[in-house]
């Protein structure tokens, strides 16, 4: 009875799994899909507000707030003409962006869903320029708009039986909301947050470097830029290298997807 049982929650997994698969069309690949971008959106907005309320905030007259929110806007813009271009920019219409600068000896950066990104003032010595942080927020702006703290999500929702329904909201189901605080627990003291993939991570490089391109900033400054990461490795990296490794392969790779970036790059 037991192995019936068993096979036949395997069996309602995999339908779950394959009926709620959507293709996304920018980077070309089938996403798990459990959670509706909205709801992630109003948790995320939520947890936005909490962080910055009970964290420095640069002041909006701060040269390197002035410069994150800079060169933020012109990722974003660049982005929103990347996704119209190709005929996804419905996509991005509920995105309202915003860019702080918080002071933290964190070397780190984020972006939530709906575009609300943070840099700590702690990853400025390792970007040293615009053109760096442009890669920066490239990267983790990619997360948000491919979605990949939405397909974590719902692989860890899957993984844990939970089914949602489509007209009830995140925030009423425990569960839920604790899988989200997981992905996206910035101010969090847990030391081990669901990580990105590998997979996830070389769509944020490759679209990243685009972006950034396409916004007026030098791609190429992404080499030294992960060099420099790679460097601050040893044996507890800090919490923007956790998930995203830095290493001689991926610096590589981002040598082979440079042409691909240049062609977009006007200074």
């Amino acid at each position: 009875m037991l192995t019936g049982v068993k096979r036949l929650a395997g069996f309602l997994s995999l339908s779950v799994f394959l009926f709620s698969c959507h293709t996304n069309s920018i980077i070309g690949r089938k996403q798990l899909d459990l959670v509706p971008e909205s709801e992630m959106q109003s948790m995320a907005l939520t947890q936005y507000k909490e962080f910055l309320s009970s964290n420095k905030v640069a002041p909006a007259n701060d040269p390197n707030a002035i410069m994150v929110k800079r060169v933020g806007n012109r990722i974003a813009g660049a982005i929103t003409k990347y996704y119209t271009d190709h005929g996804q920019g419905d996509q991005l219409k509920n995105y309202s962006w915003e860019f702080n600068l918080v002071e933290s000896k964190e070397v780190n950066a984020w972006c939530m869903p709906g575009g609300k990104v943070v840099v700590y003032t702690g990853i400025l010595p390792l970007t040293m320029n615009e053109n760096a942080m442009a890669i920066v927020l490239g990267h983790e702006i990619t997360h948000a708009v491919a979605g990949h703290g939405r397909e974590r999500m719902s692989e860890q929702l899957l993984a844990q039986g939970v089914q949602l329904a489509g007209d009830v909201a995140l925030g009423s189901n425990p569960t839920a909301v604790n899988v989200f605080n997981q992905v996206y627990a910035p101010g969090s003291q847990v030391a081990v947050l669901l990580p990105f993939s590998r997979k996830q991570e070389s769509e944020a490089d490759h679209f990243g470097l685009i972006f950034a391109a396409m916004a007026g900033y030098d791609p190429q400054e992404a080499i030294p830029f992960w060099t420099r990461m790679a460097s601050l490795g040893g044996e507890k990296p800090p919490v923007f290298l956790s998930d995203h490794p830095a290493d001689e392969t991926r610096i590589e790779k981002l040598k082979q997807e440079m042409p691909e970036a240049l062609s977009y790059y006007k200074k």
